[in-house]
């Protein structure tokens, strides 16, 4: 069975970056559409970003547009969230999700749908 383990997190200032992976161990993950979610306390989980399996669609929630970017990196096996101008309202755990759909159709982030889930890795946003 697929395991996602996601990596990257941690203490970051408001405007800074960081970059999120998500890889799985004995699978490749190009078969898969993948997408980013987020959980801060007291909030439901929320999607933010995806990726279908071929890479040639992303899409991104307005709320992380402009300032996120999903991509894939076949080689290494990731598929990464990079993140720019961090807000403290980004602060929340991350977790990379996945589920199989038909090759080269457009991702989406109905949450319902993702079939496996890593166990998250926690980003705070403070000064």
């Amino acid at each position: 069975q697929l395991q996602l383990v996601e990596s990257g997190g941690g203490l970051v200032q408001p405007g800074g970056s960081l970059r999120l992976s998500c890889t799985a161990s004995g699978f490749t993950l190009d078969y898969y559409f993948i997408g980013w979610f987020r959980q801060a306390p007291g909030k439901e989980r929320e999607g933010l970003s995806c990726i279908n399996s071929s890479g040639s669609n992303t899409n991104h929630v307005d709320s992380v547009k402009g300032r996120f970017t999903i991509s894939r990196d076949s080689a290494k096996n990731t598929v990464d969230l990079q993140m720019d101008s961090l807000k403290p309202e980004d602060t929340a755990v991350y977790y990379c999700a996945a589920y199989m759909g038909p090759w080269n159709s457009p991702c989406h982030l109905l949450r319902r749908e993702y079939e496996y889930w890593g166990q998250g890795t926690q980003v705070t946003v403070s000064s």
